[in-house]
């Protein structure tokens, strides 16, 4: 269904985790960030504001000493004396204000790209289950515009409060120049800027609030489309397909909306510089004929009349480029806002700081009643769950796509949070335990393997190489069954994986790929194994003996074992039975066979199949033999 920018505006406003924190918390918390990572950032501010002002209304009392001189008594001698002392004072304040502007640029983007650290280091540390939610990734999304380039965000608030502290104290100077004129002209300039501010004020708040936020979940379906359209891994579906035409259809519509809003922020800064150009023009026109008045009547000398008339444009412009900071700032501020407002949402990082789980060899897990929804669903993924994992027993979680076997490994694995319910290990909640220290606990291998651009052994252990025991990863590589691919590399287990970092860098299979996840599984050594159906693209005999041959590897551990095929099923100790999001039997493989129930019927099925399969390939060969 096609979204106006309005109809995305009213929902982008609804967001419960945005937070205001004013701007002047915002700018304290931006020159906090500032000297943590460079103190240096501060001296060059100050050095800013001490030279800024000079350079402005140096220039405006040379021509005044000149025209005075030649008016008055001055002689050749003291002017060009005069002239040589100018040029020496501006070449020492030029130096210094290049040293300046070279030195904070650099640092003001360190800054930022230190911030964008923190940001994906909450991202990867919040609980799983927030990643699902529309309204957090909206969040995240605001959060993350605010750190994409210098002008906007967190690095904007930098520059603006830079650009502030210095037309402030530019602005300090020219008023102290033209109050020696008259301070109500003065007064009049600075109310005609006032004016402007306000208008340009209002119209940034109305920009952010109906143009720019509601575009949060615009950039996040942008971003999927671009990813849809130039993926490699999409790129046959879409040849053989012929998706190419939907898909740019979609990115018409979506585009539609960016336009849109684009024409109407253009609309609100059209009338906002004619106001501005107003205002200008008036402080001008006021300006220019106090002095010629001035004049006039013989109260003002040449010079000191393109001393304030040089001072007056100067004031007018800082006035307005101070006031205009504050519109800036206050702009960003709001950007910082987006920032702060996912920095400080507690996902699970923040509070979830308890006890650290004993380190045994074996764990008892008891589901109590347990059910989950996920955010904003209607309808429960799982519902009234009461199961026992005994330690060190063998459960296979079976069930058709969409049963709620993967919706319960995440809830066992702390993923997510029941609903209702709880999840006890060896007699205790699992939430009074420390998170990290749970996840030690556990040796997943889940249905989509993903590879990281590491080399293969790294990929392996999940560390960094000097945390790596190359030895034991090359060992659990073969264990998995990738002993042939490894002779086959150039680099052994060295071998970077992928060409995103690295040219030389190899893809793997996706039989192969799930041999390295199971590898992973080994290296980790973790008292529980969970394996979420990691064989899905191999074929139910191959399945079924990879998970044997895994089983005789784990040893005595606890092991869970999902499929929505039943070839892991007899060699484990207990079958549990899913469907629309219930368990619907528990037993042994035996006991439920005997029951005749849904799991029977779904055995009997699956073994029909593949041994039709089979007697097909040997008739088949058999034929062939005659001919």
């Amino acid at each position: 269904m096609k979204q106006t920018i309005k109809e995305i505006s009213d929902a982008g406003s609804k967001n419960s985790l945005h937070r205001e924190y004013g701007a002047f918390h915002n700018v304290a918390f931006i020159l906090r960030r500032m000297m943590d990572y460079d103190k240096m950032l501060i001296v060059l501010l100050v050095l800013g504001i001490v030279c800024q002002p000079f350079m402005q209304y140096f220039w405006t009392f040379l021509p005044k000493f000149i025209l005075d001189m030649v008016t008055g008594d001055g002689n050749r001698e003291e002017l060009l004396w005069l002239m040589i002392i100018f040029t020496v004072i501006q070449l020492i304040f030029t130096m210094l204000v290049t040293y300046r502007n070279c030195g904070i640029e650099w640092r003001f983007l360190g800054a930022r790209i230190r911030t964008i650290l923190d940001l994906n280091r909450k991202t990867m540390k919040i609980d799983f289950e927030h990643l699902e939610n529309p309204d957090i990734m909206d969040c995240f999304q605001k959060a993350q515009n605010s750190c994409t380039n210098s002008n906007n965000g967190v690095e904007g608030l930098m520059h603006d409060t830079a650009r502030f502290v210095e037309s402030f104290a530019i602005t300090v100077v020219g008023v102290c120049i033209l109050s020696s004129m008259n301070i109500w002209i003065v007064l009049l300039m600075l109310g005609i800027a006032s004016l402007n501010f306000l208008v340009v004020n209002h119209t940034n708040k109305m920009a952010k609030a109906k143009v720019w936020d509601p575009l949060a979940s615009w950039w996040r379906k942008r971003q999927y489309m671009q990813a849809v359209t130039t993926n490699f891994d999409a790129a046959k579906d879409i040849r053989m397909f012929d998706l190419s035409g939907w898909l740019l259809q979609k990115y018409r519509d979506l585009n539609r909306i960016r336009y849109e809003a684009q024409r109407t922020n253009a609309i609100l800064w059209f009338w906002t510089s004619v106001a501005s150009n107003v205002f200008w023009f008036a402080s001008q026109i006021f300006v220019y004929a106090w002095l010629v008045y001035l004049m006039f009547n013989h109260r003002l000398t040449i010079g000191n009349f393109t001393l304030y008339l040089a001072s007056a444009a100067t004031l007018f412009e800082y006035v307005s480029t101070l006031l205009n900071g504050i519109s800036s700032i206050l702009a960003r501020s709001r950007e910082v806002d987006d920032f702060r407002s996912f920095l400080d949402f507690d996902g699970g990082d923040i509070s979830q700081k308890g006890k650290a789980l004993p380190k045994l060899e074996k764990y008892e897990f008891v589901f109590e009643n347990v059910s989950f929804k996920y955010p904003k669903a209607e309808c429960y993924a799982l519902r009234n769950l009461n199961l026992t994992i005994k330690a060190g027993e063998r459960l296979a979680v079976v069930g058709l796509n969409g049963a709620g076997k993967s919706t319960m490994i995440k809830l066992l694995l702390r993923l997510y949070q029941p609903t209702e319910g709880r999840i006890m290990i060896n007699g205790t909640d699992i939430m009074e335990y420390d998170r990290d220290s749970y996840y030690e606990a556990f040796a997943p291998v889940f249905q989509q393997v993903e590879l990281f651009a590491f080399p293969m052994e790294e990929n392996v252990s999940m560390k960094e190489p000097e945390r790596t025991d190359r030895k034991w990863a090359k060992e659990c590589l073969e264990a998995a069954g990738l002993e042939k691919k490894i002779q086959e590399l150039p680099n052994g287990t060295k071998t970077e994986l992928l060409k995103i970092i690295y040219d030389d860098g190899i893809d793997l299979s996706g039989g192969e790929k799930q041999k390295l996840a199971l590898a992973r599984a080994l290296y980790k050594d973790g008292a529980v194994v969970v394996l979420d159906e990691p064989t899905a693209a191999l074929d139910a005999l191959a399945e079924a003996r990879l998970y044997e041959d895994f089983d005789k590897l784990i040893g005595g551990k606890t092991a869970v074992y999902i499929s929505h095929r039943l070839s892991s099923t007899r060699f484990c100790d207990k079958v549990a039975m899913f469907a629309d999001g219930e368990m619907v039997e528990y037993g042994t493989h035996a006991e439920l066979m005997e029951k005749a129930g849904a799991y029977a019927e779904m055995f009997h099925i699956q073994a029909q199949y593949y041994i039709e399969n089979v007697n097909n390939t040997e008739g088949g060969a058999a034929v062939h033999e005659e001919k």
